[in-house]
């Protein structure tokens, strides 16, 4: 009869309003429109991207807006290396990949500061090549072991 008690959730570290004003100071976007057009479209196709646990923790990080914006991607069935997610968000949105590049880096600088560090480690252990300079990291490579 009674609901059960559900885990307390913790509220996202910022508003979405909050994440636009970053966002468009981040990209030195003229208008909080052209910030929010960035945030939707970064984080629908990082959504295309991330699976399971990390898609989820990412999602309940973010403010709800951004969440959805995220979580209403079906992920794909093949992921994609960094440059190729650049350019596949170019190539959808019509914009060059020096525009699609920009507005990646500004989006995914506020995620970080969002997930903190261990959820950052955990979605570039998941993902392709290519995402830590995506989000701001430097891409530590393992060495080839000596034959």
């Amino acid at each position: 009869m009674y609901d059960q008690p559900r885990p307390h959730q913790a509220q996202p570290a910022m508003t979405f309003e909050q994440m636009l004003d970053r966002v468009r100071y981040e990209g030195a976007y003229p208008t909080r429109e052209r910030a929010e057009e960035a945030v939707r479209t970064v984080l629908a196709a990082l959504g295309r991207q991330l699976i399971g646990d990390e898609r989820v923790d990412l999602a309940q990080a973010l403010p709800v807006e951004a969440a959805l914006a995220l979580t209403a991607q079906i992920p794909a069935t093949e992921q994609l290396t960094g440059w190729n997610f650049v350019k596949d968000m170019a190539a959808r949105t019509g914009t060059s990949p020096a525009i699609a590049r920009w507005d990646t880096g500004a989006v995914l600088a506020v995620v970080t500061r969002l997930t903190g560090p261990d959820l950052l480690t955990r979605i570039l252990h998941q993902l392709p090549t290519g995402y830590a300079l995506l989000f701001g990291q430097a891409e530590l490579r393992q060495p080839h072991p000596v034959a």
